[in-house]
């Protein structure tokens, strides 16, 4: 079990290891990192996202409702809960709070799930990537995307042809990471079946969007160190151990079997997505918060997720 997962973790810890090495040898200089944050957000996720998607079969959508429902909703509240307490409650700015909601309740499925979870798991992983996934790539991204943009200062922001609201929504569903994997849904639930030469074609910039993101965010630890205080271990920890624990709670109160309760507990304590430093970078907030979130939390995830498969062992 042990190796499984250190076989899993380990390529995205040396990849951060890489962009760190990088920066400090200078053949990479931090601020190099904003060019590939425009190659992610706007070709590589996007492409990641959308294939992802209509990978997905109605047929695995359909398989098992209520492990599909429980990740998905405590995925989109979770995310709901973190931003409304970070930003009301110890009042961040909203832009922080949301990053800060994302690093908590994004679990990086979508880019680590096939390694972690197929190795775990086997064919039974498919429906857990595919619940979180969705959680993340149609609610958690767009929500995340419009908090950012919503928050921005006055003459950061460019002045819509309707009301201010409006106008920031249309622009969030503008963006390539928000109207792909929409597009890629609506392929999905149509049935339509996209093929396997074209799939191909759009992996293959996207399946980069994982080592670009971390090999960054290297380059960003090396520029503003990690950082270890109040806010970011209470991330790491509502990352690791608080969110898959109140999701294993409600399997419980559901009647969920003991092996459903196991997969959706590693499930979400997978350690934060890359996408939250792509995020970050893009709007020139918490970088160092964030880069320190993940690094942390794909660190200690190896021990919280050993944690909850031995605990929940059949």
């Amino acid at each position: 079990m042990l190796s499984t997962l250190l076989s899993a973790i380990a390529p995205a810890v040396v990849t951060l290891g890489i962009g760190f090495m990088a920066a400090r040898e200078k053949t990479f200089s931090p601020s190099d990192a904003s060019v590939l944050n425009r190659l992610v957000m706007r070709y590589a996720l996007p492409l990641s996202l959308f294939v992802g998607t209509v990978r997905t079969s109605r047929a695995e959508l359909a398989s098992d409702g209520m492990l599909l429902a429980l990740i998905i909703g405590v995925m989109c509240l979770g995310y709901l809960l973190v931003f409304g307490v970070a930003h009301w409650v110890f009042r961040r700015p909203a832009q922080v709070s949301a990053l800060q909601a994302l690093s908590i309740a994004g679990p990086a499925v979508p880019f680590i799930g096939i390694s972690v979870l197929g190795s775990l798991y086997g064919n039974q992983s498919t429906l857990l990537i595919a619940a979180a996934s969705l959680a993340m790539n149609l609610f958690q991204v767009p929500l995340c995307i419009y908090l950012l943009s919503a928050s921005a200062a006055p003459d950061a922001t460019s002045a819509g042809a309707g009301p201010g609201g409006l106008q920031k929504v249309l622009d969030t569903l503008q963006t390539p990471v928000v109207w792909m994997p929409l597009l890629g849904l609506v392929i999905t639930l149509l049935g339509v079946h996209i093929p396997e030469s074209a799939d191909k074609a759009l992996a293959m910039l996207g399946s980069t969007t994982g080592g670009v993101a971390l090999f960054a965010s290297g380059a960003i630890l090396f520029a503003q160190r990690v950082q270890f205080n109040p806010a970011v271990w209470a991330s790491v920890i509502g990352k690791n151990l608080v969110l898959p624990g109140i999701a294993l709670l409600l399997a419980w109160a559901l009647g969920l079997p003991l092996t459903q309760m196991g997969q959706i507990a590693v499930t979400l304590s997978i350690p934060s997505a890359s996408v939250v430093i792509m995020l970050a970078v893009q709007h020139q907030v918490g970088e160092q918060e964030s880069a320190s979130v993940l690094f942390l939390s794909t660190v200690l995830s190896v021990f919280s997720m050993s944690l909850f498969i031995a605990l929940l062992a059949p």
